[in-house]
C-alpha cells in the first residue's frame, strides 16, 4: 500500500517548516498588514467602484457624453429622463460627462505615472549603481530639472508638441520622474555593497543585468508606495492644466475641465459640486491606499 510522503514525520516537519517560512515572507507580512488597514481597504474598494463606473458607466448610461439636448440646457438634477446630475450649459448630461472626465483623469494619472516610473527607476538605478562621475553628472541633470518651474515646463512641452491626449500623458510623466530617480538612487546606493550584488559581480554578471535582475526588484517596495502617491498628484496637475484650457479638448473632458466650467457659473452649483466630489473621493482613495502601502512596507513598523 503506497504511503503518502506527508505522513512521514520528517517529511511532515519539512513541509510545515516551508509553510512557516512562506508565511513569514516579507511580502506576505506586508499584504497582511495592508489588508488589516481599514482605511486602505476602504480606499481600494472605493477606487475599484470608481474605476468600474469610469470604464463601463458611459456605455451603459442612456445618454451620450457628447449628445446635446437643446431643450434641457442647464437643468438641475432630476430623475426625469435620467439626468440625475442635471445638464451643463450646452445641454449635455452631466453624469455621463463626469464619468468620462473620471476616465480621462484616471488614465492620465496611471499612464503618466507609468512613464515617470520607467524613466525614474532606470535613471536612479543606473546612477546609484555606477556611482562616481557618472552619478554626479546624472544627478546634476536632475538638479537642473528641479530648478525649472514644473507647470511652466509641462506647458512648454504641450505648446511645442500640441494638445493631443497622448502628449498630455507624456508631458506630465516626463517631469514627474525626478523624485522617483532620487528615491531609487538612494535605495540603490544602500544595496550596491550587499553580498548578493558582490556575488553577481564576482560571477561576471554585467552591470545592466545586475540592475535589471537584482537592483530593481529590491527597490520595488518604495517604488510602489511612491507610485500610488504620485497618481493623485498627476491627476491634480492635469486638472490644473485643464483649468487653464491646456488639457483635453472638446468633446472629451476631464474632472479638472468640468470643475473649470462649473466655477464659471456658480448660480448652477451642481455643475461644480458633482465633478468636485468625484475628484475628492478619487484623490482620497489613492491617498488612503498609498498611506496603507507605506505603513505595510515600512520595515520600521514590522
Amino acid at each position: 500500500m503506497p504511503v503518502s510522503l506527508e505522513l512521514i514525520p520528517g517529511r511532515r516537519a519539512e513541509i510545515a517548516g516551508k509553510a512557516a517560512t512562506r508565511g513569514r515572507s516579507l511580502w506576505d507580512d506586508a499584504r497582511g498588514r495592508l489588508f488589516r488597514n481599514k482605511a486602505a481597504v476602504g480606499g481600494m474598494i472605493v477606487l475599484a467602484v470608481m474605476t468600474l463606473l469610469a470604464v463601463f458607466g458611459p456605455a451603459l448610461w442612456p445618454h451620450g457624453y457628447d449628445t446635446i439636448y437643446r431643450t434641457k440646457v442647464a437643468i438641475g438634477p432630476t430623475f426625469e429622463d435620467w439626468h440625475i446630475f442635471g445638464t451643463d450649459a450646452t445641454g449635455r448630461d452631466l453624469f455621463v460627462r463626469t464619468l468620462i472626465g473620471l476616465r480621462i483623469s484616471l488614465a492620465v494619472g496611471v499612464v503618466a505615472t507609468g512613464v515617470s516610473l520607467v524613466i525614474g527607476v532606470l535613471w536612479g538605478a543606473t546612477a546609484g549603481y555606477l556611482g562616481g562621475r557618472i552619478d554626479n553628472v546624472m544627478m546634476r541633470f536632475v538638479d537642473i530639472m528641479y530648478s525649472l518651474p514644473y507647470i511652466f515646463f509641462v506647458i512648454l512641452l504641450m505648446v511645442t508638441f500640441g494638445k493631443h491626449l497622448i502628449l498630455i500623458f507624456v508631458a506630465i510623466g516626463a517631469v514627474e520622474w525626478l523624485t522617483m530617480a532620487r528615491i531609487v538612487r538612494g535605495q540603490t546606493i544602500s544595496l550596491r555593497r550587499k553580498e548578493f550584488i558582490e556575488a553577481a559581480e564576482a560571477a561576471g554578471v554585467r552591470g545592466f543585468t545586475i540592475i535589471r535582475r537584482h537592483i530593481m526588484p529590491n527597490v520595488l517596495g518604495p517604488v510602489v508606495v511612491y507610485a500610488t502617491l504620485t497618481i493623485p498628484v498627476i491627476i491634480l496637475a492635469e486638472s490644473f492644466l485643464s483649468f487653464l484650457g491646456l488639457g483635453v479638448q472638446e468633446p472629451l473632458t476631464s474632472l479638472g475641465k468640468l470643475i473649470s466650467q462649473g466655477k464659471d457659473d456658480l448660480e448652477k452649483p451642481w455643475l461644480l459640486l458633482f465633478p468636485s466630489l468625484f475628484m475628492m473621493i478619487t484623490l482620497l482613495a489613492f491617498n488612503f491606499i498609498g498611506d496603507g502601502l507605506r505603513d505595510a512596507i515600512d520595515p520600521k513598523d514590522r
